[in-house]
């Protein structure tokens, strides 16, 4: 590395490849259904079967939804582990590979939600591919180009967007994982491992 010189797309990659590859990639493998729509409390928000949810607003395309509201209420609702991974793959990343790197055009709206775990790692491992080599084709002057009208803050240079993603990722994944270990010691005579 040129210390002089640095390459500030590659640092700004490796910060978030190394969490995802040494510390979240592994606390999601072997997630089950079960953990997946999990709800620790009553009322909380989740991704739901078509038709069964009563959240004020169900995004979605296909045959699960995921709640909300706008605008949200104060104090938000608890959020189960399948609506964190949904915003995530949808509002984090997926949104975001539309705007900035050519993918298809993405929202809470049109989304078809996972209806199982192993379909929601599937997706965030696809949306993560495309935000990872979108990254790494911005290059490093491509950092301080801004990020324009698809975002709340059209001014601000690209590597200000993809600190807030990766904020926003190990953030939520970190929950989801906290999330496990609260299931598997509720549940751990059902749970293996």
């Amino acid at each position: 590395m040129d210390a002089e010189n640095p390459d500030w797309n590659h640092l700004l990659r490796e910060q978030w490849e190394f969490h995802w590859n040494q510390q979240l990639r592994p606390r999601l493998e072997g997630l089950t259904d079960d953990e997946y729509f999990w709800s620790p409390v009553p009322d909380a928000w989740n991704v739901r079967p078509r038709g069964t949810s009563s959240a004020p607003v169900q995004g979605g395309s296909g045959h699960f939804t995921i709640d909300f509201a706008h605008p949200e209420p104060d104090p938000a609702p608890f959020t189960t582990i399948a609506w964190r991974l949904g915003h995530v793959i949808v509002g984090v990343l997926a949104a975001r590979n539309a705007a900035h790197f050519g993918a298809p055009a993405a929202d809470y709206f049109t989304w078809d939600y996972a209806g199982d775990a192993a379909t929601a790692r599937t997706q965030l491992q696809e949306q993560l591919d495309v935000w990872s080599e979108g990254l790494r084709e911005v290059g490093t002057k491509g950092l301080l180009v801004p990020v324009g009208e698809a975002e709340p803050y059209p001014q601000a240079p690209m590597a200000e967007l993809v600190l807030h993603i990766h904020r926003e990722l190990i953030h939520h994944l970190s929950e989801v994982a906290l999330l496990r270990d609260l299931y598997r010691h509720m549940y751990r005579h059902t749970v293996k491992g």
